[in-house]
């Protein structure tokens, strides 16, 4: 009984580093149906873009030209057989989710300013390189994918990665835990052979 009950503090605690609403449900399978349609409709994506050619482009316009098309008729006909009106949802973007999506990207803005003025005012070496790293990495792993198919990786990344985790949260932290102890190790002892040449012109 105490193991199920460390299982399930440690289920919320990742639920809750996933914001514990319903994007986190998803991510971590508790509404299956939305995970699996989320997991189905981006493949269905990338196979059409990607495998078959098609231009995003043209087949959103077609896709949205249809569409007003159906909706068009549909309420040209409701009004000559006094039928029902296309079931449409009130379309509007309310003023709480635009300051929502406003704030969070306020922070994440004021994240990468705040790392510009640390590389660039306070000049700090280990952020600079890590930042370098990053992108090196980014710029690498995206010579060998396009675009959508990154996107679609991180897609897949993000409905398979959460689950996993969730399941072995305390194998994982010990092991990441370990990995991180090494990287530090490597990276403090390559920053220090970065900086050992200045002093050396300085004692000249």
């Amino acid at each position: 009984m105490a193991t199920s009950g460390a299982d399930v503090t440690s289920r919320r605690s990742v639920h809750r580093s996933l914001g514990g609403g319903a994007v986190a449900d998803v991510l971590l399978w508790r509404r299956r149906n939305v995970a699996v349609a989320a997991a189905v409709g981006s493949t269905a994506v990338w196979v059409l873009f990607e495998r078959t050619g098609y231009n995003f482009l043209s087949v959103m316009a077609n896709a949205f030209l249809l569409l007003v098309s159906i909706l068009f008729f549909w309420a040209k006909s409701a009004s000559l057989l006094s039928r029902p009106l296309p079931p449409l949802p009130n379309m509007e973007v309310s003023d709480a989710f635009v300051d929502k999506a406003a704030s969070k990207a306020n922070v994440w803005l004021n994240r990468l300013l705040a790392i510009a003025h640390d590389i660039a005012i306070k000049r700090d070496r280990t952020l600079f390189l890590q930042v370098i790293v990053v992108l090196w990495l980014v710029a690498y792993v995206g010579s060998f994918f396009n675009f959508l198919t990154l996107l679609y990786i991180g897609t897949v990344v993000l409905l398979v990665l959460p689950a996993i985790y969730e399941k072995h949260q305390d194998k994982v932290d010990e092991k990441v835990v370990i990995a991180h102890r090494q990287l530090s190790r490597h990276f403090d002892s390559f920053v220090a052979t970065t900086r050992q040449p200045q002093k050396e012109k300085k004692t000249e």
